[in-house]
């Protein structure tokens, strides 16, 4: 048994020998899985030099057998994503809520990973799609994984589960055709919706500019359901998840949007993978609304709904930690698209609550990793495993990577002395929270959430007028591409019990009829055997009006750091200009970027060079939050001659980003704006012309960090 034992330990010390060999550099060799060497890598092996390949060529099999399966099955939903390693750090001990272990100590990080995703397009679709954004993150905690599986919307579509894979189907591509992609504007969805109505709350956020966010980093996380904290003296209190991102919530125009997709489909993704490795790390809070389990009953609306949220002058978020990211993946398959997320994956001290779309995703989340990553085996994967020590009797399967050993594989033995033990409580075991339950089984929906509409209205009125403006034109868009009119009319209906104003304005928009009354709405979301009646929509007034935290613009988080700045520059352009506006902006963290007419570099006014970072051929204005124009005649001269140039200014200031220039107009001469504009009114629509250069570089910061100018949105009819 000795010997046994010390061959074991022989071996392990040649494997992670070699794996450091591996992460050294090392390794010089060409293998097979199998470590043999290989000779020749470039052949097939054949019967003669131009003779058929033969069957026993092991090496070539097994390199093209990887090669065949090196692609797995996508996601269903949330194909397309990107992530990230960090850490999460609670500002201070939350004992008196719950027993969670990560949830103690302000001295401790949590390693975490979390997973930013589009939900409808293919993994190949575009990053800037009107969309609902996924926000997974897993916190690898000493008790275990725990997984907080949220959007950046905190409702959803539908109540049950049961209608999810409906859901799905609508706003997939038409099976028929297999278009559109990464879009819900067409006749499927919006059927579906006319039909649904408790999906209108859900609507009105998908069509804010909450569904086109500037970057990740500034993107809200919610946990959508009500979930809830146990603590040591098995009190349960209701809880509500929220991330809020340190940095705010900022959004792109539908325009920007769709011009960013052409330009650069992998917008969001650059920017995380960019702003870790500069340092600007993303940072968020991690907030909670707490409701004492007693409280449950006390709303206007049901917390277990997860149409609604709990507005938050009715219960305050309050901040009990920060996560940061600072790490990008090592290998984008490995870790990001093999990571496998679960809203079931809970430690002690947190549970679940009776929300019905919750409880059909505990189940659905494990069904999807079981397929899509091989086997029950997908915790073994190295971005999946616990950093808690795994102790259990399941065995087999695919993928298998862990060796265990001795006869015994069963609970309870005595062969191994009963072990691995049941935990108790005041050992870390994990214990359900003991919920009284009782009535018949049945399927149906509580008459509490058959209100549909007044937390679909308290969003639209909590809007300022710019974003209200941006909603009309996203229901114009979606709806404006559906090709049946009695859908169109069905979705204008509905939009009366929201809104008689946003109705009318859409369906002037769309060209039909609108009702002068809120028409009673169509609710095709019940059993076979029930009378309307019986589920008939109501209308619930709210004792919350209009909630700030709802709108992105009522809380703007003014910064520049991290921002992205255009420079248009040609040859002689003049150098100091170019240096003391770009050391400025550097200063405040910014991020300067030469776009010139050609690649490579350019010559200064002075004689020095500039490296060219983007040609007017490769980038545009949507890209960058604001543009300068530095000064030197020569420059200014070539750049009058390339309509690109003038193009990227009028673009910027059509999509009310921050402009500046040094000197005289200049370049600016020629942009449609700049002779609609009295001079006087320059600065106050973010145009920033200053013969001071200090002056200038101080009025210009000081745009960058307001982010847009909505004076200027549709009061000059710009063409771009």
């Amino acid at each position: 048994m000795k010997e046994e034992e010390k061959d074991r330990e022989e071996t392990n010390k040649k494997l992670e020998d070699l794996e450091k060999d591996k992460k050294g550099g090392k390794d010089e060799f060409l293998t097979t899985n199998q470590g043999v060497k290989i000779n020749d890598n470039q052949n097939q092996l054949t019967a003669g030099d131009r003779g058929p390949t033969l069957m026993e060529d092991f090496i070539f099999r097994e390199k093209m057998t990887h090669f065949d399966h090196e692609r797995i099955p996508e996601r269903v939903v949330h194909p397309r994503g990107s992530g990230a390693h960090g850490y999460f750090q609670v500002y201070e001990s939350m004992k008196e809520f719950t027993k969670a272990g990560f949830l103690q100590d302000p001295s401790k990080k949590t390693p975490v990973f979390v997973r930013f995703s589009t939900v409808v397009g293919f993994r190949g679709s575009t990053d800037l799609a009107r969309d609902v954004r996924g926000f997974a993150t897993k916190f690898y905690t000493e008790e275990g994984n725990y997984d907080l599986v949220g959007n950046n919307m905190p409702v959803f579509f539908i109540q049950d589960a049961m209608k999810f894979p409906d859901l799905v189907h609508s706003i997939k591509p038409e099976p028929n055709s297999q278009t559109p992609q990464a879009s819900a504007a067409h006749d499927n969805f919006w059927d579906f919706t006319s039909l649904m109505p408790e999906s209108m709350h859900m609507i009105m956020w998908v069509l804010s500019d909450r569904a086109i966010p500037r970057s990740y980093r500034m993107m809200e996380g919610f946990g959508v359901h009500t979930f809830r904290f146990i603590n040591d003296q098995n009190k349960s209190t209701f809880v509500k998840f929220h991330w809020k991102p340190v940095l705010g919530v900022h959004g792109v125009l539908w325009d920007e949007a769709q011009k960013i997709s052409g330009k650069d489909p992998d917008f969001h993704r650059k920017d995380l993978w960019d702003a870790i490795e500069e340092g600007n790390y993303p940072e968020y809070e991690l907030g909670v609304q707490l409701v004492p389990e007693e409280d449950e009953h006390k709303f206007e609306f049901d917390i277990l709904d997860p149409t609604k949220i709990i507005p938050e002058e009715l219960v305050p978020v309050r901040k009990i930690g920060k996560m940061t990211l600072n790490r990008n993946p090592d290998n984008f398959f490995a870790e990001t698209e093999q990571v496998a997320f679960h809203p079931g994956h809970v430690v002690p001290g947190i549970d679940f609550s009776n929300d019905p779309l919750l409880q059909g995703r505990l189940f659905s989340y494990l069904d999807t990793q079981l397929i899509r990553l091989g086997g029950p085996n997908f915790a073994e994967i190295p971005i999946n495993r616990p950093i808690a020590p795994m102790h259990n009797n399941q065995r087999d399967g695919f993928m298998r990577q862990q060796i265990n050993q001795g006869p015994v594989h069963y609970h309870p033995n005595s062969r191994e002395g009963g072990c691995p033990f049941q935990a108790k409580m005041t050992e870390g075991g994990f214990v359900s929270h003991g919920e009284k339950v009782e009535g018949k089984k049945i399927r149906t929906r509580s008459k509490s959430f058959l209100d549909f509409f007044s937390q679909a209205k308290l969003f639209y009125d909590s809007q300022t007028e710019i974003e209200k403006k941006h909603i009309v034109d996203a229901f114009s868009f979606e709806l404006g591409k559906v090709k049946t009119v009695e859908i169109r009319e069905r979705m204008v209906g509905l939009i009366t019990q929201v809104d008689q104003t946003l109705a009318e304005r859409v369906a002037k928009k769309l060209g039909v009829e609108y009702p002068r009354e809120p028409e009673r709405p169509m609710n095709k979301g019940i059993p076979a055997d029930a009378g309307p009646e019986e589920f008939e929509p109501v209308y619930v007034e709210q004792s919350v009006k209009s909630s700030k935290p709802l709108s992105m613009l009522k809380n703007l988080v003014e910064f520049v750091k991290s921002r992205k700045i255009a420079f248009l520059c040609a040859d002689g352009v003049d150098g100091e200009s170019v240096n003391s506006m770009k050391k400025a902006l550097e200063r405040e963290g910014a991020s300067v970027k030469i776009v010139a007419p050609h690649a490579g570099m350019l010559k200064t006014s002075d004689g020095d060079t500039l490296i060219i970072d983007e040609s007017f051929i490769t980038t545009g204005s949507v890209i960058f939050d604001a543009v300068f124009v530095p000064g030197g005649q020569q420059s200014i001269s070539a750049l009058k001659k390339e309509g690109d140039a003038v193009h990227f200014l009028n673009e910027a200031y059509m999509h009310c980003k921050p402009i500046a220039a040094e000197g005289e107009a200049g370049l600016l001469e020629l942009t449609y704006f700049y002779n609609m504009i009295p001079r006087e009114q320059l600065t106050s629509k973010g145009v920033i012309l200053v013969e001071d250069k200090n002056e200038l570089s101080q009025g210009f910061i000081k745009a960058i960090g307001v982010h847009r100018f909505w004076n200027r949105e549709h009061s000059e009819d710009v063409p771009a």
